[in-house]
């Protein structure tokens, strides 16, 4: 399934739309919630005003949520969605009671299953592929509350409904080099809970830079899969990394341990042509170790391609395999260390050279300063030249970054609608993938 998107808009504080409309009126009508705007958000002054107007208004009634308020964007980056999922307590499970003590079946309240880190994934692809609506009230079938902490509750397989206050009693604290599919990334705001408080599963690096990783959470409007900041899009440097106490040990790979690996399917299941959960399994692998940027869609599949083959040929070679051995058709030894996370990552593009993928590797924002000179800077004129942003440059764009590839950009990231900072003419990682998209 495709990998799903931020929407990034800042909207005028008038906006006329229908959802800005009926954001309005739900402000208008809250009963004494503390204002903080998200998703379409207005000047400092304008939310204080609408402060004064949700007080006046309050005879109307109501009682409708609002969301968490976004962080200043940063240059070079545009402004992204706040998790916007503000926690409440602990609570037990609501679904059906017939599920409870069969197999697969959420343990007893309180206690630690023993899970590796295969299952904690495929646990949170049920949500994925479920499309679960967010809801901090509601609860799915399987009896975990819809919001961000009852999905990594399921996905631990926990027997309660934890909250962002409560999940660090369940898992031990660890740095950034030790995650792994499965830990999680917490933010817990003790000083306002209901403000900014999240949590995602950590689903593994998107390259070898490891500045993104893929995160798997429970946000609106629904589940999803996304390519993120580490560690988060805003607050970043608050979401601290934590081992779940129910991974086996360190020592046994990555929760896997040799006699219990999937078996390697056979070559014959990676051939041109072939369908099978083998070939998608192999993929998110690949992904996980580094290989993110041979999937222009962000994504594997189950129906082999030239995608699949590059990445595992890439794989390969990071291992120091020439000739037949990187031939990019996984054999034995190459599945044997992706399932069980031994061996090398595939090594990050560093040079902006474009990917087989057709995904150019992000250079860093040091490549996009007065004076400096590099390949990048001329891929991205192009890339503007060829986006209908050329206007700007009274003779092809070159590798030295000028005020002219600034003016470029920045047109480019108005287009995305962003605005102030979001818009300052120097790609972040956001506007280089878009630009190349």
């Amino acid at each position: 399934m495709p990998m799903p998107a931020f929407e990034e808009y800042e909207p005028a504080a008038d906006c006329a739309c229908q959802g800005c409309a009926l954001r309005r009126r739900s402000l208008a009508r809250a009963r004494a919630i503390p204002l903080r705007d998200g998703g379409h958000p207005a000047a400092r002054g304008a939310r204080r005003a609408l402060v004064l107007a949700t007080a006046a208004g309050m005879v109307l009634g109501g009682g409708a949520a609002a969301a968490a308020a976004p962080a200043a964007p940063t240059p070079g980056a545009a402004a992204q969605d706040d998790p916007g999922t503000p926690q409440g307590g602990r609570a037990p499970l609501h679904g059906p009671k017939a599920t409870v003590g069969k197999p697969g079946a959420p343990a007893a309240p309180g206690a630690v299953r023993r899970i590796d880190r295969a299952t904690i994934i495929n646990r949170a692809k049920l949500w994925l592929d479920a499309k679960v609506p967010y809801s901090m009230s509601e609860y799915w079938t399987d009896g975990y509350r819809q919001d961000c902490s009852g999905y990594v509750s399921m996905a631990w397989n926990l027997g309660s409904n934890e909250w962002t206050g409560s999940l660090d009693r369940f898992a031990t604290r660890i740095t950034k080099e030790e995650l792994l599919p499965g830990d999680m990334l917490l933010f817990h705001n003790p000083a306002d809970p209901s403000n900014g408080s999240h949590v995602v599963l950590f689903g593994g690096w998107v390259d070898g830079t490891r500045t993104h990783y893929v995160a798997y959470e429970q946000t609106r409007p629904t589940t999803r899969r996304l390519a993120t900041p580490y560690g988060y899009w805003s607050n970043s440097t608050k979401y601290l990394p934590y081992r779940f106490n129910g991974v086996p040990p360190a020592g046994e790979t990555g929760g896997v341990k040799p006699g219990d690996a999937t078996p390697f399917p056979g070559a014959a299941k990676f051939r041109p042509g072939a369908v099978n959960d083998h070939v998608a399994q192999l993929g998110r692998m690949l992904i996980d170790r580094g290989a993110y940027r041979f999937y222009p869609k962000g994504v594997a599949d189950r129906t082999w391609s030239e995608h699949d083959r590059l990445a595992t040929q890439a794989f390969q070679q990071a291992q120091g395999w020439t000739g037949a051995e990187a031939d990019g058709i996984p054999g034995e030894h190459t599945w044997r260390l992706l399932v069980q996370r031994q061996g090398k990552d595939v090594r990050p593009l560093v040079d902006g050279a474009p990917g087989p993928g057709g995904v150019r590797a992000y250079p860093g924002l040091a490549a996009f300063r007065p004076g400096s000179t590099h390949e990048a800077v001329a891929a991205l004129g192009r890339q503007l030249v060829k986006k209908g942003f050329g206007r700007f440059y009274a003779s092809g764009p070159g590798p030295r970054w000028s005020e002219a590839d600034r003016r470029a950009v920045e047109a480019f990231q108005r287009a995305q609608g962003w605005r102030g900072a979001s818009a300052d003419g120097y790609p972040g990682p956001e506007t280089w993938r878009r630009l190349f998209a």
